[in-house]
């Protein structure tokens, strides 16, 4: 394991590491990186906290999170380092492909027909 601290980005290199990254719904809000995820109701939104916490644990960093009946609110930034670095970007990349993700149309899995979790 590095002992050596990473090195947070600039308000400008996280808006472009966002762009980069591919993490649309993700920005910038007062020295945090950002993401509101929308669910059906209040069942998702516990499985889609469980979900995230299961990976920021993996990952042994730790994600913000307010939630509330059918919203999820995810904050990530690395305290020890003072901003936000590439563990952020690396765990909001892996948040964002799994609570997003959806079976193949035409594959094995159906895929649930209810709205489940979602960008908006």
């Amino acid at each position: 394991m590095s002992t050596e601290k990473p090195k947070p980005y600039t308000d400008e290199e996280v808006e472009a590491k966002i762009k980069e990254n591919g993490l649309t719904g993700w920005t910038l809000e007062d020295g945090w990186l950002r993401r509101k995820y929308s669910t059906d109701g209040w069942p998702t939104t516990l499985m889609l906290v469980n979900a995230i916490g299961y990976l920021c644990e993996a990952a042994w960093h730790h994600a913000d999170l307010s939630v509330t009946w059918g919203k999820v609110w995810c904050k990530l930034k690395t305290h020890s380092a003072g901003g936000i670095t590439d563990k952020d970007f690396a765990l909001a990349r892996k948040i964002e492909d799994t609570v997003l993700w959806r079976p193949e149309p035409g594959g094995p899995l159906e895929g649930t027909p209810n709205k489940f979790v979602h960008s908006k």
